[in-house]
């Protein structure tokens, strides 16, 4: 199927601005790029409206982190959801994903609790993956005053579905059940190669150059890197007795095997899995609705995967 074409006037816009790339710059320009990509181009009246919204702290790998509570306008007890947001390890924050747990919360028809972990170079690997876990811990402690009920699921994009999938294993591995897992477009897997790369490797919003810059903030000055720690690699642990799993993934994207590659293991390990390529995506469709019809329906049906995960 061809390229989207509201996303490729999407791509034409970004294109011309003439901007130089992510990977020739510093974190500190990529995060106001991407601030300025998501939250300044982002009409407040666009944001989906949820009955409250609480900024709190929450345990950290190495102390408090702030944290966003959504709460939807329906009847409780409800899950509870926590959401690991993407931007490489590098960039993304509370505000980037705005949309995405506003859509989460009434899609889902849950609680959303959005972390802000560490992001690197300032705080490499592992920073991140020990605040997930550490927020979701306590998620799993405070449902009665979150959701209310007993599920307890994770959400994440791109980094943050790498985050997610971490989370998981931990969960399973602390005997703290997890109602589900939702990866969007996520990073499985650090030494794998897949066609997706070379076939989407330039032009579509997230290239090779990019990943790799990605990777050399989150990893690459860190010696003795294990590239098959599950921590790191999810593709690479153990996924047995995993919760069940929705995996949505772009057709132009250059993570599209890498997400589709974890499905597959996934399900080979028992683990009940939904798997979608959504044709003419690319990656970050998750936070395009407002510019393409088809982003909004990928999203539409990805968050109706997981609220039948949720509810059944």
């Amino acid at each position: 199927m061809p390229l989207d074409p509201h996303l490729a006037g999407v791509l034409d816009f970004i294109a011309s601005a003439g901007l130089p790339p992510m990977s020739a710059g510093t974190p500190e320009a990529a995060r106001a790029g991407f601030r300025a990509l998501t939250v300044d181009a982002r009409p407040p009246e666009s944001l989906p409206e949820v009955e409250s919204v609480e900024d709190i702290t929450v345990p950290g790998g190495a102390g408090p982190r702030a944290a966003r509570i959504y709460r939807p306008a329906v009847p409780g007890p409800l899950p509870t959801i926590v959401l690991l947001h993407g931007g490489g390890f590098v960039i993304g924050d509370l505000d980037t994903h705005d949309q995405t747990a506003r859509t989460l919360a009434n899609g889902c028809e849950a609680v959303v609790v959005s972390v802000d972990y560490r992001l690197a170079p300032e705080h490499p690997w592992p920073a991140g993956v020990e605040d997930a876990i550490a927020a979701t811990r306590w998620a799993a402690t405070s449902l009665a005053t979150l959701g209310g009920d007993s599920r307890l699921a994770v959400a994440g994009d791109s980094a943050g579905g790498n985050l997610s999938a971490v989370v998981a294993q931990a969960m399973r591995d602390e005997e703290i059940d997890l109602a589900g897992q939702l990866l969007i477009y996520p990073v499985t897997d650090r030494r794998g190669s897949y066609p997706s790369h070379e076939e989407n490797g330039t032009g579509y919003f997230l290239d090779l150059d990019t990943m790799m810059w990605f990777d050399q903030q989150y990893v690459g000055h860190l010696p003795d890197v294990d590239v098959t720690d599950p921590r790191l690699a999810p593709l690479h642990g153990d996924l047995a007795g995993l919760a069940p799993a929705v995996v949505a993934v772009a057709e132009f994207d250059p993570l599209r095997d890498d997400g589709l590659a974890y499905a597959t293991a996934l399900s080979a390990a028992g683990v009940p899995v939904e798997a979608r390529t959504f044709d003419g995506m690319i990656h970050g469709f998750a936070d395009m609705g407002r510019h393409s019809p088809g982003a909004q329906a990928a999203v539409d049906e990805t968050v109706a995967l997981f609220h039948k995960v949720l509810h059944g």
